[in-house]
């Protein structure tokens, strides 16, 4: 066999490059977060990889996951390998062809980032809730638990399908473990040709449809003889344990990694046992290694075929000694006795006449944390007389009290592993640095490495915490990092909205990029943070990355040099090494876009060095300011208790009692949570500006607001308030002001662009131009909010088919967490000044649905009437009949009102009657006329007690 090479790759990448390599046709369509697997297999065809029979595979993107599942049987059918890659709804819309390609024995291998199905509220993040969807289809259900158990259990798949003929998932936990970047051993195409048998291959080419062999396939049976054609089935199930077995032993002795249906590890004489599968594994794993050595007897049973289930090797695989098994699933079926793995464990022990206990539990749903503390606790409770049974971990039920306990401040990390946390912004380059990274670290040394990126649903502009572990072992630790001893935080804001350092071990380094000194910076640090750097003893380091980056032309693009500050400080790897494994990976990373690029990113690594500062922090605390509430407190009480600490990403504290039951929650929210991620803000030069209202327009995010007024509202208005004389005819008399929200900017410069004044003499000054956010967000803040207070311009008196007329009309979708620049939003910001008071908006899922309906907050507003769009979302690719559901009902909710009117014309009156069934409702003065017809209608009836009036 060739040489192994050691790689560092995330699961998704090792799941496509065996996919690629034993298959022929690849049908793709993208969903979060296996849309990478298909992109990966795209482009090693494109780079012409061949596979194992060299040749490059075809791979095809449909238009929905229903259409790749389709593809794929077609393909099937045909006689070709062939494959896909799927979550969530699309796992889902993939059933009905699950069925058929199981139902006639087919070979194939469907690889699944499992991640939840979308119930009270969408989720892209992981559990098994999709892949338990699919229990009943009859596919093989096989699980990898790490990126290196991806590529390995994908090549044993693929051989066991196509020596079983029956169909397999193999699927592994979604972003913990598809994009979790680990150091792996990867496969060669010996190992696979070895693994993959070309007679069986053959037989599947043979099974194929061709004119040259007709025969009927898919008929339509009746009564008589479905049932029995439904049990012939049965021998090829009852042999496929033993053939993944077999694949599994081949596998070993081909590569030498060993691996069984059950896996075993812990205390040979364990009196109690965790089984599970999944991600979660690695973590219980560790833990049980733990415990052993600390003289517990525990053990942990893992779980890699899950179907079909062999209750024979679930036995043998099992201490005697057991007395209680805790069986976790990542999955919720409400209505259940129970959950789906627990219930096989019963189900085993009742026919093998076993009579330990069994206890089930749920973790971990929609990537939820799993931690060694938490598997420490459910070791704790089987401990109990009687523990508790169908329980939680890691949150706080506090309705039907179903959580255990568990000391939530145990850490079992050895101190030879770096754990470092990188606080960044989404799109500033934060995630890439880091992930090359664990590349230098995972392949340029023996050590191990391992990443992983925490995001929330939303792109650009969100917070993301790069999580990194290096260490001479490999890395099994598949939770966030609780106890850093290395800290960075990308950008200065975020010292203001989030506990950072709560997570920093003592004696831990902290660097921090900021705007200032290392001789002022102590000082612009909030009480809280001085406090725990006094307390921990951490030792801070401060560079001026944006000033590094704007001197060495590298824009607003950190990343390369905080990524060297990383290296300079940790001590990963001597200095000099860091720095030429640097610039070998920018070389790698930016050579396709010319030598220019290249050298600003050698400039900008040089220059990290020599702005790099340590910090002489005061053993007392001497600011004057503390972190800032999170919400202001006019903020509704929903906001205050529940929206704030999820802005504060404390959202894992809640308990249960304090979310909504139906996935309901309040609009307008995104007013209050000012993100302040703008380096710069757009400031309004008064003496140039036309009043065209373009950069009103133009703005993705409804931070620049257009008012045209009465004078006498600015007896009350801040001395920095500006205003001036608005021009047209039908404004005579009037003051208009362009107004910014300092702290909801993004920084874009789209209005920069938009802007069509310019000044003569200094051609670049514009009407509206981009300054510094920081010197004005106090002075601004203020600005606007007497802004808003100024009444608005009446709907039925503007000129809503202008530009300028438009702008006049208050959005109802603001502070979007749509990526700066966005240029959906506009459109969609211009709906709602123009129609939001009366919409129903049916939205796809997307990134309409991420910035539009993404928890903490949303941008959908309301005016001061409480007036304002209505969203909701279905599924993936359903808008339109979602959105068809919404205007049927307006029909013939429409109509029966008519006929109610009619049916209560004498208690109403003739001529309101009349008037409300034949009104006009084309303009804004139409529709403001109706709407108080129906008052007046709702105050004439109020006094009945009749049906009709009721309804």
């Amino acid at each position: 066999m060739a040489k192994r090479n050691m790689v560092t790759v995330d699961g998704n990448e090792a799941a496509a490059y065996v996919a690629h390599k034993v298959n022929e046709v690849i049908a793709i369509y993208p969903i979060t977060p296996s849309s990478a697997m298909g992109e990966h297999a795209d482009a090693f065809s494109a780079q012409g990889q061949t596979n194992i029979w060299g040749t490059v595979p075809l791979v095809v993107e449909m238009q929905s996951e229903g259409g790749a599942a389709g593809a794929v049987h077609g393909a099937l059918q045909t006689g070709a390998l062939t494959t896909t890659f799927t979550a969530s709804q699309g796992l889902l819309l993939m059933i009905p062809n699950m069925y058929k390609i199981a139902g006639e024995l087919t070979s194939t291998v469907f690889h699944v980032s499992a991640r939840s199905i979308a119930c009270q509220a969408l989720s892209i993040f992981g559990d098994h809730s999709d892949v338990m969807a699919v229990r009943a289809t009859g596919w093989g259900l096989l699980s990898s638990n790490s990126p290196q158990e991806i590529m390995d259990l994908a090549t044993i798949a693929q051989a066991a399908t196509l020596e079983s003929r029956v169909p397999f998932v193999h699927f592994f936990d979604g972003f913990r473990t598809s994009s979790e970047v680990n150091k792996v051993e990867q496969l060669t195409k010996d190992d696979l040709r070895a693994m993959i048998d070309d007679e069986l291959v053959m037989a599947h080419r043979t099974r194929g449809f061709t004119p040259e062999r007709p025969f009927i396939r898919g008929t339509a049976q009746n009564p008589d003889v479905f049932f029995q054609a439904r049990e012939t089935v049965n021998s090829f199930y009852l042999k496929t344990p033993e053939i993944v077995q077999k694949a599994m032993d081949r596998f070993a002795a081909i590569v030498g990694r060993q691996y069984h249906l059950f896996d075993y590890v812990g205390a040979p004489d364990a009196d109690r046992v965790i089984v599970m599968m999944g991600s979660g594994a690695e973590v219980a794993e560790d833990t049980v290694d733990y415990l052993v050595q600390q003289g517990e007897k525990v053990g942990l049973l893992k779980v890699r075929l899950y179907r079909p289930f062999s209750i024979e090797h679930f036995f043998q695989a099992l201490p005697d000694t057991v007395q209680v098994i805790a069986a976790l699933d990542r999955t919720k079926e409400p209505g259940s006795v129970g959950e789906p793995l627990y219930q096989d464990c019963v189900t085993a022990a009742a026919e093998a006449g076993k009579d330990f206990r069994i206890i089930g539990g749920r973790y971990g749903l929609s990537s939820k944390e799993f931690t060694p503390a938490m598997a420490k606790g459910i070791f704790d409770e089987m401990t109990k007389s009687e523990p508790k049974n169908h329980f939680t971990v890691g949150i706080h039920d506090d309705v039907t009290n179903t959580s255990i306990d568990y000391d939530p401040s145990l850490n079992i990390e050895p101190d030879d592993v770096v754990r470092a946390m990188f606080y960044g912004l989404g799109s500033d380059g934060t995630v890439s640095a880091n992930k090359n990274s664990i590349k230098i670290i995972g392949e340029d040394t023996p050590n191990y490495a391992q990443g992983y990126f925490q995001y929330d649903s939303r792109k650009a502009g969100a917070v993301t915490v790069s999580h990194l572990r290096f260490g001479p072992r490999p890395i099994h630790q598949t939770c966030l990092i609780s106890s850093a001893n290395f800290i960075a935080c990308h950008q200065f804001v975020f010292l203001e909205q989030f506990d950072m350092l709560e997570n920093a071990a003592p004696g831990a380094t902290f660097l921090l990029n900021a705007p200032y000194g290392p001789n002022e910076v102590w000082d612009k640090l909030p009480q809280e943070v001085q406090e725990q750097i006094i307390e921990k003893n951490l030792q801070l380091y401060v560079i001026d990355a944006y000033r590094v980056a704007k001197e060495t032309g590298m824009g607003v693009r950190i990343n390369t040099i905080m990524q060297t500050a990383f290296f300079y400080l940790s001590g990963v790897l001597p200095r000099a090494e860091a720095i030429a494994a640097i610039k070998e990976a920018i070389k790698k990373t930016y050579g396709k876009r010319g030598e220019a690029v290249i050298q600003k990113n050698y400039a900008a690594v040089d220059a990290s060095i020599d702005n790099l500062f340590r910090v002489e922090t005061m053993d007392k605390v001497t600011s004057e300011f503390k972190m800032p509430p999170v919400v202001p407190p006019e903020a509704p009480e929903f906001v205050q208790t529940v929206t704030a600490t999820i802005m504060a990403r404390k959202g894992d504290s809640l308990p249960v009692s304090a979310l909504p039951v139906d996935g309901t929650y309040p609009s307008a929210t995104t007013r209050w949570e000012k993100r302040n991620i703008a380096l710069e803000i757009p400031v309004w030069e008064r003496d140039l500006c036309i009043q065209c209202a373009k950069c009103a327009l133009a703005c993705p995010h409804a931070v620049i607001r257009f008012k045209i007024y009465d004078p006498a509202v600015l007896e009350s208005a801040p001395p920095t308030f500006k205003h001036k004389k608005a021009t047209g005819r039908e404004f005579d008399g009037m003051v208009t002001t362009i107004q910014v929200a300092p702290e909801d900017c993004t920084g874009c410069g789209l209005c920069v662009s938009a802007c069509p004044a310019k000044d003569k003499t200094e051609p670049k000054r514009k009407a509206i131009n981009m300054a510094p956010q920081m010197p004005l967000r106090e002075r601004e803040r203020e600005n606007f909010k007497f802004f808003l207070d100024i009444p608005d311009f009446d709907r039925t008196q503007a000129k809503t088919t202008t530009v300028k007329g438009s702008q006049l009309l208050v959005p109802l979708f603001e502070f979007s967490g749509a990526c700066a620049g966005c240029g959906e939003t506009p459109y969609v910001k211009l709906l709602s000044q123009l129609f939001g008071d009366r919409a129903l908006v049916s939205n796809a899922t997307g990134c309409s649905s991420i910035y539009g309906g993404n928890l903490p907050t949303t941008p959908w507003a309301v005016n001061k009437d409480g007036r304002g769009p209505t969203w909701s979302n279905s599924l993936f690719e359903d808008n339109a009949e979602f959105g068809l559901g919404f205007r049927l009902t307006i029909d013939k909710q429409t109509q029966y009102a008519a006929e109610l009117v009619d049916q209560l014309r004498d208690a109403i009156g003739g001529d309101l009657a009349d008037a409300l069934l034949n009104a006009e409702q084309v303009t804004e003065a139409d529709i403001a006329a109706q709407r108080a017809r129906v008052a007046q209608l709702k105050e004439r009836i109020s006094g009945l007690d009749t049906p009709e009036a009721r309804q």
